[in-house]
């Protein structure tokens, strides 16, 4: 790999996070410097009415591996998910919130796993620090999401892994709360490979999350009603062994010999 090819991009949508945005940005980039990772970092301002935009620009002059998308109206996680894709140099995508509630050497950790699958899955293990509520609305999430779908997953809404490859190669692009739900489904089901691994959450300094609220949970709903739909009404979406030609999932079976 070239020294100068980008790795990793970080895409890191923000909403109202003037007071952790700047921390969200820095420990980004010293989480690729510490990891040895060439990475970047794209900021999508989904429609803040705050100062988050202004906090980027001395971090933008200083540092040219961040860059910034501007949505004139809040469009979603999923939609600044997408832009923030669209608009990657890395070869691996990954998703960190604004808020700086994650440590990105949490997954970043793990970033040579994709030496032997193309996803990575993060799954919270101190549980505690979020509140009795949260904890019983993921474990009902969870549930209906693995019954429904035919799948395990410890976790499916983290700071997930993805080779941008496999990204670029699905049809449908949920811009809500379930896209990584959607993602993670769509990919695995056809068989890409993936890897769980243990992280860390850390705690908000500063705000209130923005991840359940009623709007939120009508997305969610809508993206998981879409998900049934081709699930279990189209052919094609299950695993038919025609994968994407520079992934580790195709090279694996490839290679495989009974």
């Amino acid at each position: 790999m070239q020294k100068d090819t980008v790795e990793v991009t970080a895409i890191i949508p923000a909403l109202n996070e003037e007071d952790n945005i700047v921390s969200a940005v820095k420990n980004a980039l010293n989480a690729f410097e510490e990891s040895g990772i060439n990475g970047e970092v794209i900021v999508i301002n989904d429609g803040s009415r705050d100062r988050t935009a202004e906090r980027l620009i001395g971090l933008m002059h200083e540092d040219k591996r961040i860059s910034l998308i501007t949505h004139d109206k809040p469009r979603g996680i999923g939609a600044s998910f997408w832009d923030g894709v669209d608009a990657s140099q890395g070869a691996v995508a990954v998703l960190l919130p604004g808020d700086n509630e994650v440590d990105p050497w949490e997954i970043l950790r793990y970033f040579k796993l994709l030496e032997h699958v193309d996803i990575v899955i993060p799954f919270v293990f101190n549980k505690q620090v979020r509140s009795l509520f949260r904890n019983a609305i993921s474990f009902i999430y969870r549930f209906i999401i693995n019954t429904t779908f035919l799948v395990n997953f410890n976790y499916t809404n983290g700071t997930i892994l993805y080779r941008k490859s496999i990204l670029k190669e699905l049809d449908f692009r949920s811009m809500g709360f379930f896209f990584q739900t959607d993602i993670l489904v769509r990919t695995v089901k056809k068989g890409y490979l993936f890897a769980e691994v243990p992280y860390r959450l850390g705690i908000r300094k500063e705000g209130i999350s923005k991840a359940v609220s009623f709007p939120s949970l009508v997305k969610v709903m809508w993206g998981y009603l879409r998900l049934v739909k081709d699930f279990y009404f189209r052919r094609g979406m299950r695993e038919n062994n025609i994968f994407g030609a520079d992934t580790k999932t195709a090279a694996r079976k490839q290679n495989y010999k009974p």
